[in-house]
């Protein structure tokens, strides 16, 4: 696998970045503005604390100092199968901060989670149930604005009809599905293995926009990540969404955090497109793209009801929006749709957010998780970088 500057947004050089790095001497918080390196690691010692100030991309040029550091090096060390441990490479942008995601948010993912449903994760019977759900459904969800009284006509005539569902649920009515992905600093980044645990049959990748919020609710940013999702898992029963979901390298985030700021902005993701392509060691290629906009939510609606007086997160939050797709493109047996192999390479990249690059392999093989929140304490403890 390889990582270069593709890898990086558009228009790199015109916006405001924030990244992680593993060092020989600890993790490190970078800022980059103009296409200049700066370490924010002496200011703020937690990428959490540091997103806690409401002009974060100032800050970079304020508050950072000025880091000589190559990036072609630091991108090119990044990809597992070619990392040095003793040089720098990029960390999952995140450590402190909650790590939550939201289900069932585009009208795709969530016929896709009712298909799952009826299937009981038989990858099998997909195709058919994908027709008996469109040819009652239809696609025409996607202009009902979820709790509205409009949704819920339509949620009376689907309990009429016997077809009624946990993920139309969520997907149509008054509550979003927020769940927690993983444990803060249990993310991976990008060039990094993810893990898909060896028991599942059926799995997938899921590419989503993903928001950047400090503890008062304040969106400061985004990035890209990756929910990897076991579909059988998760299809067997709803109450196993904590194993289909929360496994080892199971969360990816990255490449960076692109800073809001009077170039980029919330506008601007919602008009944003995800790319999604995977090549396998089989000669399988996929690539499907998807419009941040279809979302049936707001991105500030999700927030909203992430974090408020209900819900608090003192070190920040970050939250996947959901998946405007899911892959169905079937892979070898017609009928049985797409799954995961070791050494698929998942791309998932959005022009100005840049690209996430990770290969799949068995959660087992995956690096076991070790560097957890009392490594950082300790290792920020040692250098005598601020802790809080």
């Amino acid at each position: 696998m390889q990582l270069d500057r593709t890898c990086l947004p558009a228009d790199f050089a015109k916006g405001a970045f924030a990244a992680r790095m593993m060092t020989a001497d600890g993790p490190c918080i970078v800022g980059w503005i103009g296409a200049a390196a700066f370490d924010m690691t002496p200011a703020f010692g937690t990428m959490a604390r540091w997103m806690e100030n409401d002009t974060a991309a100032a800050c970079i040029r304020h508050q950072g100092a000025p880091l000589g550091l190559d990036l072609d090096a630091l991108l090119a060390n990044s990809a597992h199968d070619a990392r040095d441990p003793a040089k720098p490479y990029l960390l999952a942008p995140i450590d402190l901060q909650a790590v939550k995601a939201a289900g069932v948010t585009y009208v795709r993912s969530m016929l896709e989670r009712v298909i799952e449903e009826r299937c009981r994760g038989d990858a099998s019977r997909a195709e058919a149930v994908r027709g008996e759900v469109r040819a009652i459904i239809g696609d025409d969800l996607a202009a009902l604005v979820p709790g509205s009284a409009e949704a819920m006509k339509v949620k009376a005539a689907l309990v009429e009809k016997g077809w009624w569902s946990q993920y139309l649920e969520v997907g149509i009515g008054p509550d979003a599905e927020i769940f927690t992905k993983c444990p803060p600093m249990a993310a991976v980044g990008t060039g990094s293995k993810v893990g898909v645990h060896p028991k599942s049959e059926w799995s997938n990748p899921e590419p989503e926009a993903v928001m950047v919020v400090n503890s008062r609710g304040r969106i400061q940013g985004a990035t890209l990540g990756n929910d990897v999702n076991l579909r059988d898992v998760e299809g067997r029963s709803a109450l196993l969404l904590g194993r289909a979901k929360d496994n080892n390298a199971s969360a990816a985030l990255g490449p960076m955090i692109r800073l809001f700021d009077e170039g980029f902005g919330l506008e601007d993701v919602r008009r944003a497109e995800i790319t999604l392509t995977i090549s396998g060691r089989d000669g399988f290629a996929l690539e499907e793209r998807g419009a941040v906009g279809s979302i049936s939510r707001d991105p500030t609606e999700i927030v909203g009801q992430m974090i408020g007086a209900h819900h608090q997160y003192p070190d920040g939050a970050v939250l996947y929006l959901g998946t405007p797709f899911s892959p169905s493109k079937d892979r070898g047996t017609a009928g049985m749709g797409f799954t995961h192999q070791e050494g698929d390479v998942v791309r998932v990249a959005s022009p100005r957010l840049g690209a996430l690059v990770n290969e799949v392999d068995r959660t087992d093989e995956c690096p076991a998780w070790v560097f957890g929140t009392g490594a950082l304490f300790a290792s920020l403890m040692r250098r005598g970088l601020p802790r809080a």
